[in-house]
């Protein structure tokens, strides 16, 4: 039968780092700035200070979320250059036990004896594709980009101060804080809803339940926010 008749498809996620970053930062961006406007509402009257403290926080947020996401991208580049000279010198001082790991690497795909060792010998003629075999195949490492870091600490801060600014938006357009919680709340579960739902959906995830799921912790935080403000005033 022609296989190019009935051609298949393949369907599964390929998650970008971008969209991780992404994730991470639209996610604390909708929340975070979300719960503290809401709280503010319920302790303050004056507008100009939940806009003044709102704008605060997303600055900061982005600053401290993006330089979170630089530190981790630095991380795994330390961590696989770390590693990386440790299997180099491996490769040097006891070459025997690391030839077997590469053959019990092909034993364990079922190949025969001969075969193993065949394919052993081709690896391990090149020191470069020995170390990268073993990097990739008993370490489970694959070499990162190294402008991951900076990338990284980009992607998550802007995604931030774009969660960030839809919470606190209406705000800028009312006269006080509880009229500005309603257009807030409302503006905020929409897109907490918006954004579970893609999330959920590009990770395989039930879409429904995901966006939910979001839009429930969202709320919760903002409504525990406000409560303990209402409390404090008391």
């Amino acid at each position: 039968m022609d296989s190019h008749l009935h051609p298949h498809k393949e369907h599964h996620l390929t998650s970008s780092e971008t969209l991780m970053d992404i994730v991470i930062g639209m996610s604390d961006g909708l929340t975070v700035p979300f719960a503290l406007a809401a709280g503010l509402s319920g302790a303050v009257e004056n507008v100009h200070v939940i806009v003044i403290a709102g704008i605060a926080e997303i600055a900061a947020g982005s600053i401290a979320m993006g330089l979170g996401g630089y530190l981790a991208g630095k991380t795994e580049q330390d961590h696989y250059n770390s590693e990386l000279k440790r299997e180099y010198e491996e490769i040097k001082e006891v070459p025997e036990i690391e030839k077997k790991e590469v053959k019990d690497f092909f034993a364990e795909l079922g190949l025969s004896e001969d075969v193993q060792e065949k394919a052993t010998l081709e690896i391990i003629k090149d020191d470069k594709r020995w170390v990268d075999f073993m990097m990739k195949h008993e370490l489970g490492l694959e070499k990162p980009d190294p402008k991951r870091a900076g990338k990284s600490a980009f992607n998550i801060g802007v995604s931030y101060i774009v969660g960030g600014l839809v919470p606190l938006s209406p705000y800028f357009f009312v006269d006080d804080g509880i009229t500005g919680l309603k257009f807030s709340a409302l503006l905020a579960i929409i897109s907490l809803l918006i954004f579970g739902y893609f999330k959920s959906k590009l990770t395989g995830m039930n879409p429904f339940a995901g966006a939910l799921k979001v839009a429930v912790i969202g709320a919760i935080a903002a409504g525990c926010a406000f409560a303990i403000a209402k409390l404090i005033q008391m």
